[in-house]
């Protein structure tokens, strides 16, 4: 596996072209990496694939890359969507670093009546989805929508695409099996109240499932979902 950094940037990607990095990346070559001009890196949009590049400038708060060869071209990464209540500052900062590790295309966060958070510093979550498919090796990075009560999301969930919403204790919930193209709706600590409870059961595309014998933090049945959503064998 290569050592060299791995950079996202929101700019086209071809052979030759001089792309300017942000402040905090150039930070982090020279004052962190203690990389020089010369040194190569490589460069990943969520379209083009990954790059080869080579660093051509740095100073402390700025830095130029010259793009050179394509090194893997663009796949998909999967079409899992999560829907999660929000939570405290650093659960949902934990749930939105391993959805994307674990390749979840879209994180939906959700306002519940026992939500502990109603509003979220997007530009915040999108930085730490950035990190983490920098670290995680993957080619895209998962839109994060803006927080929406939960009506708002069954109302506007697609036709084609499965809704397994994480109920405890719940004696007719399934168990949760590999779909490659489904969304995961998990609740509050505390749970969902009855009348959500309610309005879950009596939606067509909503199953309702368990994530293994115990109660798991909210942040735990994300990552636990996921994982199990993407395991063949598993559920």
């Amino acid at each position: 596996m290569s050592t060299d950094p791995r950079l996202y940037v929101d700019a086209p990607l071809a052979a030759g072209a001089v792309l300017p990095l942000a402040a905090a990346q150039a930070h982090y070559l020279g004052t962190v990496l203690r990389r020089a001009p010369g040194s190569r890196l490589r460069l990943f949009n969520g379209r083009d694939g990954e790059w080869l590049a080579r660093l051509a400038s740095l100073r402390r708060d700025r830095a130029e890359v010259v793009v050179e060869e394509a090194d893997r071209p663009q796949r998909p990464d999967g079409d899992l969507w999560l829907a999660f209540a929000l939570l405290k500052r650093d659960a949902t900062d934990l749930v939105v670093q391993k959805a994307t590790e674990l390749g979840a295309a879209a994180l939906l966060p959700v306002i519940t009546a026992r939500t502990n958070a109603h509003r979220v510093n997007g530009e915040r979550l999108r930085a730490i989805a950035i990190e983490a498919a920098e670290q995680c090796e993957r080619l895209t990075v998962p839109e994060i929508a803006a927080p929406r009560p939960m009506a708002a999301l069954l109302d506007g969930w697609p036709a084609d695409r499965p809704l397994f919403a994480a109920v405890e204790r719940s004696p007719e919930a399934a168990g949760l099996h590999p779909n490659a193209r489904a969304g995961l709706l998990v609740g509050p600590e505390g749970g969902f109240v009855p009348a959500e409870l309610d309005a879950l059961r009596s939606h067509p595309i909503v199953r309702t499932v368990q994530i293994g014998p115990r109660v798991l933090r909210a942040e735990t049945a994300c990552i636990a979902g996921l994982a199990l959503l993407q395991a063949p064998g598993c559920g």
